[in-house]
Order: structure tokens, then C-alpha cells, then sequence
């Protein structure tokens, strides 16, 4: 069939047609960032700031109200709400090219950039704006803008005027000790970091150079990652308002968010390399390991456990299980008479710190073989694995001729035994280890036993512990601190 002129008019008409509305539909679904080829700056007249709601439930909040605050402030106010999945029920956002909608959970029909926050973004700034905020005052953002680049903070804070308005607080993160420690701001309203809910504002290219940049909680991740870079935030008298119907207005929904809430924080910690968080007042909050878990490092290789090799010490709450343990091995082996003494490094540490070394994984004690048949615990455990009244465990190590009790069935933090007899006035044992303080030593220097403190408690010592070290370990060996195996990893860096 031969088509007519007219027709093929037509046919043109609508093909053209088409790909304009082709076009158009694959240019609303790209990222900002794609279409303004990496420009980081608005118009000279347009909005300076993006607004960016990542700290809501999807099951019940008032996104909706907020965005649209900001849209009766300044209609083409950018912003974007960021979600790991979906949200549902669906978020009432207008439709407009202004309001993005970004998922962080890959998918296989998207792009990779889609997942990727900062590629909505086109502003030289951005503000976390926390579900329950709304917009009252005009230039509010602006003015946020203007102190930031005054200078003296990386960022600046505006509080809610919700239930849990936002407070200043110091902030000290140790990642060798694994913690992070709050306490009263001594300069506010300049602070480390921010508990309770408020508008922050910073510079884009400052929030994605952190490596989880809209890891939630938002407050307690943000805070963390630029308090350890000496970054500071600045709290403004600028309040916004709270929302006119605030989100978990219900006692469920309250249960659910905060049950929600402690969950997520759980895992940001942990996965940000945090085990203990201490506050102001001395609540302390634990994140690591128990007696119901495995311990939080693997099999030990000659003698440097992996966390030196990440420039880290013995997670707190190791040390705290090895503490414990320490504590009622002791126990048992007086109540039991059993002659014990601190052995190597933990010797080391009581005559050092008082304390288990930082980076130690275990706990040594010396005992006398002959007094082994006083305890029931080291009995049993002669003839195989025990599990006592308090979920110790005691067995015999498949290393040598020692005994091992572990923290519990599940977490094998641990006190070696190590059961040493008197030769000629030197004690001696069978089982000897490719340790350079394995070594006999005079038997004098058990008679007597000496008290000292360690790991919370007062333990036996041998007395003149410091001859005893040095005969084990060399000379200087208190004042000179060094990790176990320095021909792998030295205190002072890599060998």
C-alpha cells in the first residue's frame, strides 16, 4: 500500500512526537547531578541549599507536610528524600522536577548512580532536616548558609521546636579503644555533636566524603564521622517549627519506631568499629560481644590478633569478659587452695597498668600441678570439656599439657593455666610454647606470693615481679612497651 503525502505528514508528526516525550520522560527520572554536568552551585538566584529528608519511618510520618513547608517558602526549593527501599504506604511527594525520591538499595533496573545521593544534589549545600521539622520563616536557610561561610564550624545546627529538641554535647571517638565518649559541650553553642532533633546544614562535598554519609540513625552517625575530624557544629537560635500533625502520634507507633531505632543504631555502631558508648553521668552502653555470642576477632596468628593490624586495641567489651573471667577463676582457685600466680603478659599488665594490657587477647595464670587435684573445676575437666553453674567453661587446651576456661560455650575469650613444678628449686613444666617468656624460672621467686592489682581485683604476684619480668622478657620490659610478636607488627608501626 503506498502511503500519500499527507500520511506521511502524520506519520512524522507522531514519531516526533514520541521521542520528545521519550526524552522528556528519561530526563525526569536522572539524577540532578547528571543533568547540570557536575555543577555543585544554583543559579546565582536560585536556591543555595537542598534539602535532604533521610530521618523518618515510612510506616508513619509527616514527609508530606514538611516538604511542602519548604515549597511555600521558595517553590523551587530542591529537595530529596532518601529511602534504602520503597516506601510504604507510598509518600504523598508533589510531582514536580524540584522533589526527588532516592532509593539507596541497588536495583537491577537502575542505574548505579540512582543509588547515590549525592548525584540529586546540584546546591553547594545541604540541610538534614529530621521528619516532624516544617518551615515557618522565611531565609531561614540562608542565614544558616551566611554563619557557615562566616567560618570557625564545618557545621551549623537549627533546633526543633518538637518534644526533643536538640542539645549541645562534647564528643571524643576513639577507634583504637573501639569508643565513643559524650559529655557536656564546654563551649556551646560550638559542640562536637547534637542529641535530639534539629535542622543541620553543611557543605555537600563535606557530607559525601564521609564514608557513610545517610547511615541512620542520621544524628549519631553524622556526629561520629565528623567529630573524629575534629569537626565542629554550631547551634543557631533559629528554631523551626514542629509539624502541625507529628508523626508517631501513637503510643504503637512510638514502640515501633524507638524498638525500630535501637535496632539501627545497633547495627551503625557496630559497623562503624564502635563497642562502647560512654555518657555524661557514667551510663555506659555496650555494642560488642557476651556471653552469648562469639568473641569480636577470630583465630589468633602468631600472636597478633587482626584488630593491631587495623591500628586497633582489644575491643572494651573483650576486655571486660576477660576481666570477668579472670575475676572468678581466681575465685574458685582460692576457695579451692590452689597456688596460683600472674603469668607473662598479664603480669606485664598488673606491674604496668594494674590492668590486662590493652591489646591482649587472654589472660596467664601459674599454677602448681600438685594442687590440681584441689579443684573440682580442673578435676573434670582432666577428663574432658565442663560447663559450670555460671557458664564457664573448663577443659584441658589441645594446644599442650595446660588448662583453658573460656568466658562461655559461645565466646572463647580466655585464662590459660599453666601448671608449673618445683626441679631442683626451678620451676618447671611440660608443655613449653614458642613464647620468649616461656622460660624456668627459681622457685624463690613464689616464696612468698605477693598481693597486686589487677584487672579490678587483687591477685598473686611473684615477688620482686620486676626481676621476674625481666628474667622472662629483658631488661627495661615494664617501661618499654611493645606488641607480643614485634618481627610481625611493633607498637611503633609495621616491621
Amino acid at each position: 500500500m503506498r502511503l500519500t503525502r499527507c500520511q506521511a505528514a502524520l506519520a512524522a508528526a507522531i514519531t516526533l512526537n514520541l521521542l520528545v516525550l521519550f526524552y522528556v520522560s528519561w530526563l525526569h527520572h536522572q539524577p540532578r547531578s547528571s543533568r547540570t554536568r557536575g555543577s555543585r552551585r544554583g543559579s546565582a538566584s536560585g536556591p543555595r541549599v537542598t534539602i535532604l529528608v533521610r530521618e523518618f519511618e515510612a510506616f508513619d510520618n509527616a514527609v508530606p507536610e514538611l516538604v511542602d513547608s519548604f515549597l511555600q517558602q521558595e517553590p523551587a526549593q530542591p529537595v530529596v528524600v532518601v529511602a534504602d527501599a520503597l516506601p510504604y504506604p507510598p509518600l504523598a511527594l508533589p510531582r514536580i522536577p524540584n522533589v526527588r525520591l532516592a532509593l539507596l538499595q541497588p536495583a537491577l533496573d537502575r542505574p548505579a548512580a540512582a543509588s547515590r545521593p549525592e548525584t540529586y544534589v546540584a546546591t553547594e549545600y545541604v540541610a538534614l532536616v529530621p521528619d516532624g521539622a516544617r518551615a515557618e520563616a522565611p531565609g531561614q536557610l540562608e542565614r544558616m548558609v551566611e554563619v557557615l561561610r562566616a567560618g570557625g564550624a564545618r557545621l551549623v545546627a537549627a533546633p526543633v521546636a518538637s518534644a526533643n529538641p536538640a542539645r549541645c554535647l562534647a564528643l571524643n571517638v576513639s577507634l583504637r579503644e573501639w569508643t565513643a565518649r559524650y559529655g557536656p559541650a564546654p563551649s556551646a553553642p560550638r559542640c562536637d555533636a547534637l542529641d535530639g532533633d534539629a535542622v543541620v546544614l553543611l557543605r555537600a562535598r563535606d557530607l559525601f566524603n564521609l564514608s557513610a554519609p545517610l547511615a541512620r540513625p542520621v544524628g549519631t552517625g553524622l556526629f561520629l564521622q565528623t567529630a573524629l575530624r575534629g569537626w565542629t557544629v554550631q547551634m543557631l537560635d533559629l528554631p523551626f517549627g514542629a509539624a502541625r500533625q507529628p508523626p508517631l502520634a501513637t503510643a504503637h507507633a512510638r514502640w515501633k519506631a524507638e524498638r525500630e531505632g535501637r535496632s539501627r543504631r545497633a547495627a551503625l555502631l557496630r559497623a562503624l568499629g564502635i563497642r562502647l558508648v560512654s555518657w555524661e553521668g557514667g551510663r555506659l552502653e555496650w555494642f560488642g560481644c557476651n556471653k552469648e555470642t562469639p568473641r569480636c576477632f577470630g583465630t589468633v596468628v602468631g600472636d597478633t590478633p587482626a584488630y593491631l593490624y587495623e591500628e586497633r586495641w582489644t575491643p572494651p567489651c573483650c576486655l571486660r569478659a576477660l576481666r570477668e573471667t579472670a575475676r572468678y577463676v581466681v575465685g574458685v582457685l582460692e576457695a579451692a587452695g590452689v597456688r596460683y600466680w600472674l603469668e607473662g603478659g598479664s603480669l606485664l599488665g598488673a606491674a604496668r597498668h594494674g590492668d590486662i594490657i590493652p591489646w591482649d587477647y587472654d589472660v596467664d595464670l601459674g599454677i602448681y600441678l600438685e594442687d590440681v587435684g584441689n579443684c573440682e573445676q580442673l578435676r573434670g575437666a582432666e577428663a574432658g570439656s565442663v560447663v559450670d553453674e555460671r557458664g564457664f567453661v573448663w577443659e584441658k587446651a589441645v594446644e599442650g599439657d595446660f588448662f583453658r576456661v573460656q568466658y562461655s560455650e559461645s565466646n572463647h575469650l580466655h585464662v590459660d593455666l599453666w601448671p608449673f613444678y618445683p626441679r631442683n628449686g626451678v620451676m618447671t613444666k611440660d608443655t613449653w610454647l614458642d613464647h620468649r617468656q616461656d622460660v624456668e624460672f627459681p622457685e624463690h621467686f613464689l616464696q612468698p606470693l605477693v598481693p597486686l592489682p589487677f584487672a579490678g581485683f587483687v591477685a598473686q604476684a611473684p615477688n620482686n615481679y620486676r626481676r621476674f619480668l625481666e628474667l622472662k622478657f629483658g631488661p627495661g620490659v615494664i617501661e618499654n612497651p611493645e606488641y607480643p610478636n614485634p618481627a610481625l607488627l611493633s607498637l611503633g608501626g609495621s616491621s
